[in-house]
């Protein structure tokens, strides 16, 4: 349990105020038990005549509080019964049980109501920190992670913390207070007794926690298994057009039904585990009662006993409301350790390190003055270097292209610059200073970036292009998307800017999905433009409008860009050619194709 108190110690302060009132109430609940207990048994003991002596009324003061208070009590129940007669008296209990129980009814309502704040802001603060962080990490994290596992931590296994160790919270603070009040009285009626029980009870939770602790265990396995279930489902619907393309629909159904089938097991496992908890906690809890009733029964019957039979009734009276809080501990410490299994899952996002981080104290940065410079930078995801001593001086207002085959590093060299990764060798600076060693807000201000696959959110159009910057009036969106070439294609859909674009905008061609992004990083304004082969995956008709859309954002701009069709890049004040991490070649498009070297290659494939 000591993962559920760190737990508890990481996300409870926030609500101590409802923590306090609902334990407030689970001991008034508890002491209003005890007593409307209390309050029937002597009664009834004088009613049938069990109690026949006589009281009389004693002065409070005259002796100790218990003892005043306990012939008075009888004292004024004798009255009843010799004023108004049994019926009455048994009337009155009655009323006075009804009373007691809509008190201990209504302190038990109360508890429940300040634990459901606790419940549900602990869940929603998890998600938020989850998300938080999701936002923080580095891109590198996610080449590592399946994105339906992370998708499975953040909805599954949040779900379960819910359902586990949420709902057992109140089970938790309430259980123990209705045992140790319960306990108590046991004390007082006869320790000795309470001293046989107190040797019973720990062996009997010995044998449930070492149940528990296999079910985290079989937990952690089907969480894990599910994020598999889900990153399979995630690649399936992504890849569906591949699929049925090479009608691949068995060999796909094969590899889910088999996954799914490792998942029905592992389930299996948990939950006939956790099914044993109630009928084993009933068991041992009967079979402790059995015991008690025997050895307490035995020392009444032979005289031993500190309490006579009357007492001994009220004492597992007490002792049997011990039982079901002791069943409901037992039931929420199963569903504890299979909440923590799924907690040890969001905490390996939660205590992910993020090696990318602002400095202490960041260099101010509003504007780029002198340009960017690439200072024998190096960088590698594994064992190979992919970035291999590029130098690079890329000034204020002039457009550099980047070429090259597939895999020559062209798009890692562009994705150091915002610092969705660190140089592991060299440095990049922006006007003479790293870049390392400005605020990364402040350095992504100034960049605006259109990549190969236009990402767009299911939204507005409206939304989509206002995405990130947040004070544009509906006419500078406007401008944006005209300037584009989008403007007319929004206003021919039914609701104009603001009708909604679907998943990924799957409403719209890939052109149009392009030229809202452009549209996009044209409101956004920014100094230094990234385009990352920003028309590779266009028609001619389409490669027409975005490029000229291209070229009207490029202007005065610092533009990096990447680049298969060499025809677009034709106009860039440098291109440099990159093969294996390195560039091999600089200079304009003529230049480059005079030195009848690798640009010229390039050039000629593509020309055939």
């Amino acid at each position: 349990m000591k993962g559920f108190w760190q737990l508890l110690r990481r996300f409870i302060p926030p609500y101590k105020k409802y923590l306090v009132l609902n334990v407030v109430f689970n001991l008034l609940a508890a002491l209003l038990t005890l007593f409307s207990f209390m309050l029937i048994i002597p009664i009834l003991q004088m009613l049938f005549g069990l109690n026949t002596e006589t009281y009389s009324f004693m002065p409070w003061g005259s002796g100790s509080i218990a003892t005043v208070a306990e012939n008075n009590f009888y004292y004024y129940v004798q009255c009843i019964i010799e004023r108004y007669g049994q019926s009455t008296a048994l009337a009155c209990i009655a009323a006075a049980l009804v009373f007691m129980t809509a008190l201990k009814t209504g302190s038990a309502y109360l508890s429940y109501f300040y634990m459901i704040p606790i419940r549900t802001g602990v869940v929603r603060d998890i998600r938020n920190q989850i998300y938080n962080k999701m936002l923080s990490l580095p891109l590198a994290f996610f080449s590592n992670e399946r994105k339906g596992d992370v998708m499975a931590r953040m909805s599954g296994d949040v779900a379960e913390v819910e359902n586990s160790i949420m709902t057992s919270l109140d089970m938790l603070f309430k259980n123990p207070i209705m045992i140790i009040a319960c306990l108590v009285m046991m004390i007082i009626i006869s320790w000795q007794l309470t001293l046989f029980v107190l040797i019973l009870l720990p062996v009997a939770g010995w044998i449930m926690g070492r149940v528990g602790k296999r079910l985290k265990r079989v937990s952690l396995e089907g969480q894990n298994q599910w994020g598999v279930l889900l990153s399979n489902i995630e690649e399936t619907i992504g890849g569906l057009r591949i699929v049925k393309a090479f009608n691949a629909e068995d060999k796909a159904r094969r590899r889910f039904e088999s996954e799914n089938e490792k998942y029905r097991a592992i389930m299996t496992r948990m939950n006939r585990r956790h099914v044993l908890a109630h009928p084993m906690s009933e068991f041992l809890g009967t079979l402790t009662i059995a015991i008690v009733l025997w050895f307490g029964g035995t020392l009444i019957l032979n005289g031993h006993s500190s309490i006579d039979a009357p007492k001994f009734i009220y004492y597992m009276v007490v002792f049997y409301n011990i039982i079901n809080p002791a069943k409901d501990l037992s039931k929420a410490a199963y569903n504890i350790q299979r909440g923590l299994a799924s907690m040890e899952r969001i905490d390996k996002i939660l205590a992910a390190d993020n090696p990318i981080k602002n400095p202490e104290q960041p260099v101010p940065l509003t504007a780029m003055n002198e340009g960017i410079q690439y200072r024998d930078v190096r960088f590698r995801y594994g064992d190979s270097w992919v970035i291999d001593g590029v130098s690079l001086n890329i000034k204020q207002g002039q457009t550099v292209a980047l070429v090259g085959q597939s895999g020559s590093g062209k798009t890692t060299l562009a994705d150091l610059l915002p610092r969705f990764y660190d140089v592991q060798e060299g440095s990049i600076c922006i006007d003479g200073t790293d870049i390392r060693q400005y605020n990364i807000t402040d350095l992504r201000a100034l960049m605006g970036n259109v990549n190969q696959e236009a990402i767009l959110f299911n939204d507005t159009f409206y939304n989509n292009i206002t995405f990130g910057v947040e004070s544009a009036t509906r006419e500078q969106v406007e401008e944006a998307a005209r300037i584009a070439n989008a403007y007319d294609f929004i206003m021919a859909s039914e609701q104009g800017f603001d009708t909604n674009i679907g998943d990924r905008g799957c409403k719209l061609s890939g052109g149009q999905r392009q030229r809202i992004s452009i549209a996009r990083a044209i409101l956004k304004n920014p100094p230094i433009l990234i385009l990352d082969e920003a028309t590779s995956a266009l028609d001619t008709e389409s490669e027409h409008l975005v490029q000229d859309a291209l070229d009207k954002l490029m202007h005065g701009r610092t533009t990096l860009v990447i680049a298969h069709r060499l025809s677009t890049i034709k106009g860039a004040d440098l291109i440099c050619v990159m093969q294996d991490g390195r560039i091999i070649e600089c200079g304009t498009h003529n230049e480059l194709i005079a030195k009848q070297g690798a640009y010229k290659h390039l050039v000629d494939m593509q020309t055939f």
